[in-house]
């Protein structure tokens, strides 16, 4: 059985290492050594908020995300990211930053032991998820090709106003990334797939669930719920 559970960065800094250690680990797999979302400046960003998943027979932490929250002082990884291709990534974020919050899902990687059970679209589905809980209004996302779909599956939709209609080479010359975004968390349209899911996790933030992937079902516990005298003020 997988558990996972969410809390701010700057209140458990061990477990923010273990994120950080796994999360390049899988970055290594790719060939890829440098990408914004690994750093580890986050770990002392008070927006920040680590979805950990992990084994429990083995105590293993095998995968994750991070929601960051735009906070003062503070670029998203996105902005980091593609502002060195396309600067317009500024005034967009500014845009749904104008009185609102937004924020943004990175960092999202898991363990082989876990690859292709589906954790990643039930991670993607919660950030949603968690965003909302937290206050915010508008999420976005940089992926990679092979996740754009299980963005849109979960209510992201490409951002085209920035990059080559929301595509930049990132984060090496031979891979390409797409900028998405949720543009309203509040009125998630209700007809769509991914609707009841979210709503229910926004609704049910400890629950147990079936995941289903390509390899198999595999059971997650969960507990998504956040202190409100973390969230920040």
């Amino acid at each position: 059985m997988l558990s996972i559970r969410v809390f701010r960065a700057i209140d458990d800094l061990k477990s923010c290492e273990k994120f950080a250690e796994g999360h390049a680990n899988v970055l290594k797999d790719y060939g890829v050594t440098k990408v914004t979302s690994a750093r580890t400046d986050w770990f002392f960003n008070p927006g920040v908020y680590v979805v950990l998943v992990e084994d429990e027979e083995t105590g293993e932490v095998v995968g994750g995300e991070r929601v960051h929250m735009v906070s003062e002082g503070f670029y998203l990884p996105i902005q980091e990211a593609v502002a060195i291709v396309d600067p317009k990534v500024h005034t967009l974020v500014e845009h749904y930053a104008d009185g609102k919050v937004t924020g943004e899902i990175c960092g999202l990687w898991n363990a082989k032991s876990i690859a292709g059970k589906g954790v990643s679209l039930f991670l993607t589905k919660i950030g949603v998820a968690i965003a909302r809980h937290i206050g915010m209004d508008s999420l976005f996302v940089l992926c990679a090709p092979y996740t754009v779909q299980m963005c849109q599956d979960s209510g992201f939709e490409i951002e085209t106003s920035i990059g080559n209609e929301g595509r930049f080479v990132y984060p090496k010359l031979d891979l390409i990334a797409t900028a998405l975004v949720v543009k309203d968390l509040h009125h998630i349209d209700p007809k769509s797939e991914f609707y009841n899911e979210i709503i229910y996790f926004y609704d049910s933030p400890i629950s147990t669930a079936s995941v289903l992937g390509q390899k198999g079902e595999t059971i997650v516990k969960y507990d998504i719920t956040i202190n409100r005298t973390s969230t920040l003020q």
